[in-house]
């Protein structure tokens, strides 16, 4: 570990931030060094391996812009499955030569700044530390997962397993009683694999997810050769101009009232036909501002879904009449055949609002009824806690001594959703106060994590180049970005819904805006300012 001491960069995380970040400062000719807590490339596709695991962006997009990789690189389906997604990644390694420069296995436990080295210290569970100039956090945004408490869980006798942790060597389901908590991303895979095999699958649901068709469909090698010769330079470029990062955007404002209602139609039915996340990112501009315009979106969805489930019971469940929550406030997920698995006769769905959980027994899960579950195979897919607990989960302190945790505890304050103020020459990507879960993540991870990683790297040469050896974002500035966020997404129907977009799914976390949501164009304009002043908002020394 001699090589890893005194380094100019400490990146932890070995995902699609880590490695960009990783690239881009070796070539820049930083000494740079990568933690993961891992066992090989991924980040948290090494953890995904629950049946079912597959990416919700098109694979043009699901991957790095740079020439180097893509031209060589051919994908098997528009929504490549976890295998490929590893195997892309090894593609990768061995292209940039990337794990020479990472120590796997190596999970970061705390960090502290040192002020009058102007230095990281940094402890890991192996017993290493190293002293970086500079500490550079590509955790994830849903790195800390969260387990329901349910009294007497210790003693079901099942296999009990978190959909983020599941076992690497696999779980077959086939002929088992299996029961899901949670219809979020990873829930909706796993119930449409268990609902093929399982003997019997139980699903217990808070919230109802608003989920539209995937439309997953094979990719051919003459079809990506064709795309590379001019398709993919637009794509790559197209994300700069659109909201959410993705090839395509919302309809201009004001023109919802100005469309007669079969024009409407129309373009919602070829928006859901389409698939992907059109039905949410392609449709109207007032989507998350305008009652009127998200209901009338909520209820095309809610009829295309009646159409696809035949039980009034199960209808009423999975799409109700009066929506929860305005469309698209609450993170939405792609399914297949999501759907159809609630038309078996050895489904069950929970209400969870209706029938809570009381307690866990020896053969499953007790309900408010009376009714006890019986499961041989309980899976969590009960999320996370987003955006901050991939950073407070370490025990990083700052200038005062204070763990970010416990700063952040009175409410998060970064400064450009890249820095906090009081943590010296530390970044953090896809993170709090970014566009993070706004933005389909996959499509973030190439443009927000490539713009983020651009702009650290960038950074990192002007310090190098003038001398400077520490930054710190301001209190005033942070303050200001604070209310930046805060000013967006108040302007919205985002904080109608409880989600981890303001960290209401977790018990006792303060409810705050924990995203940016002015889109990724305003974001990227914002971080580059500062920068062309500067880096206007911190003091360099």
């Amino acid at each position: 570990m001699a090589g890893y001491q005194n380094l100019d960069v400490l990146i932890v995380g070995a995902g699609f931030s880590g490695v960009y970040h990783l690239n881009k400062l070796r070539k820049a000719g930083f000494s740079v060094k990568v933690f993961e807590a891992g066992g090989s490339l991924g980040g948290v596709w090494y953890w995904n391996c629950y049946p079912g695991a597959r990416v919700d962006s098109d694979f043009s997009l699901y991957q790095f812009s740079l020439e180097e990789l893509w031209r060589d690189w051919n994908w098997t389906e528009s929504f490549p499955g976890r295998q490929e997604i590893l195997e892309y990644f090894k593609y990768v390694d061995k292209k940039l030569d990337l794990s020479r420069d990472i120590s796997f296995n190596t999970r970061v436990t705390s960090a502290s700044f040192n002020t009058t080295t102007n230095r990281w210290s940094v402890f890991t569970d192996t017993g290493v530390t190293v002293n970086p100039r500079f500490l550079v956090l590509c955790t994830g945004f849903a790195s800390k997962p969260l387990f329901p408490d349910i009294p007497g869980l210790d003693t079901f006798q099942g296999a009990v397993h978190h959909t983020s942790l599941w076992p690497q060597a696999g779980l077959n389901m086939a002929g088992k009683r299996v029961g899901v908590i949670g219809t979020g991303a990873s829930g909706i895979q796993v119930i449409q694999e268990a609902g093929a095999t399982a003997a019997h699958l139980t699903v217990f649901q808070r919230t109802p997810n608003f989920a539209f068709p995937m439309v997953k469909h094979p990719v051919s090698v003459a079809t990506q050769t064709q795309m590379k010769k001019e398709m993919y330079p637009i794509l790559f470029r197209r994300r700069e101009q659109t909201f959410s990062g993705l090839e395509y955007d919302f309809v201009r404002r004001g023109l919802f009232h100005k469309m007669s209602p079969e024009e409407r139609y129309l373009l919602l039915n070829d928006l859901w036909s389409k698939g992907g996340f059109r039905y949410w990112f392609a449709t109207y501009e007032e989507l998350l501002t305008d009652e009127k315009v998200n209901d009338e979106v909520y209820t095309f969805w809610r009829n295309k879904v009646l159409e696809r489930v035949r039980d009034p019971e199960m209808q009423r469940k999975l799409a109700p009449e009066k929506a929860p929550h305005p469309f698209g406030t609450k993170n939405i997920s792609l399914e297949t055949s999501y759907y159809e698995v609630f038309n078996q006769p050895n489904v069950v769905l929970v209400d969870l609002n209706e029938n809570p959980i009381i307690e866990a027994t020896m053969k499953g899960l007790k309900t408010r009824d009376g009714v006890v579950h019986e499961l041989d195979v309980l899976a969590f897919a009960t999320g996370f806690d987003a955006l901050t607990g991939g950073i407070t989960q370490i025990e990083i302190k700052g200038t005062d001594g204070t763990a970010i945790g416990d700063m952040w505890k009175q409410g998060v304050s970064t400064y450009l959703g890249m820095t906090a103020s009081g943590c010296p020459n530390m970044f953090f990507s896809y993170g709090p106060q970014a566009p993070t879960a706004f933005c389909n993540g996959p499509t973030v991870l190439a443009l927000q994590q490539e713009a983020q990683g651009d702009w650290i790297v960038d950074c990192l040469f002007y310090l190098r180049q003038h001398k400077y050896t520490r930054i710190d974002a301001t209190r005033e500035a942070s303050a200001a970005w604070v209310q930046r966020v805060g000013d967006i997404f108040s302007s919205t129907l985002l904080d109608r819904a409880k989600s981890f977009y303001t960290g209401a799914n977790v018990p006792g976390k303060r409810i705050e805006p924990l995203n940016f949501a002015g889109g990724l164009p305003l974001y990227i304009n914002l971080i580059q300012k500062s920068a062309q002043d500067r880096y206007a908002g911190f003091t360099l020394t």
